[in-house]
């Protein structure tokens, strides 16, 4: 299937980010922008979510109108 389909690979984007990555970002210091480092990257991987879905469904979307 990810053969067939590569951009659903985008979907893993905020996964890795809010799950894979925790262990490694879960500190308080340094401060980002007066943030505790882990909210920081948790807003920043709320940010980047929508960008990551929309990629996929932009090249869903391009593979429907080739297939039909």
């Amino acid at each position: 299937m990810i053969k067939r389909r590569p951009h659903l690979l985008w979907l893993l984007v905020p996964f890795v980010l809010y799950v894979g990555a925790l262990p490694f970002v879960n500190r308080v210091r340094p401060l980002v922008l007066g943030l505790p480092f882990l909210f920081a990257w948790l807003l920043a991987a709320t940010l980047v979510t929508p960008v990551a879905v929309w990629l996929a469904y932009r090249g869903d979307k391009n593979t429907r109108r080739r297939v039909s």
